[in-house]
């Protein structure tokens, strides 16, 4: 958590209750939640929080690099706590995300994005 209020502050953010709830419900995830799973989550605690509120605080802990952006072909962006070097495999079926590590394709290249591979 001292991690998470030093990057905020060094960012220029303010520590609210909402962030700090946010975050603490990230952390405790063992998976990759979407910002809807989120949102439903924490109305639990906070039920007059909005999901646009919710989806800017997400992005913007992902910017800060205090959580990872997981894109997909799935409909929603899904997001990760754990910031260590780790790959991601994901089920085209049933949509779970799942951590692996690999150190033989860390340093594997990533092709050249062109309009072509954009979906």
């Amino acid at each position: 958590m001292n991690r998470f209020i030093e990057r905020c502050r060094k960012a220029g953010l303010k520590v609210t209750p909402q962030r700090l709830a946010i975050y603490k419900l990230l952390m405790d995830c063992a998976d990759h939640p979407s910002a809807d799973w989120v949102y439903r989550k924490i109305t639990d605690t906070w039920p007059t929080i909005s999901f646009d509120t919710v989806n800017r605080t997400l992005l913007t802990f992902s910017e800060i690099g205090v959580i990872d952006m997981i894109e997909s072909y799935s409909l929603s962006r899904r997001f990760d706590s754990q910031t260590n070097n780790h790959h991601h495999l994901h089920c085209i079926r049933c949509g779970q995300i799942t951590d692996f590590c690999d150190a033989t394709l860390d340093d594997v290249p990533l092709p050249p994005i062109s309009e072509n591979t954009l979906p």
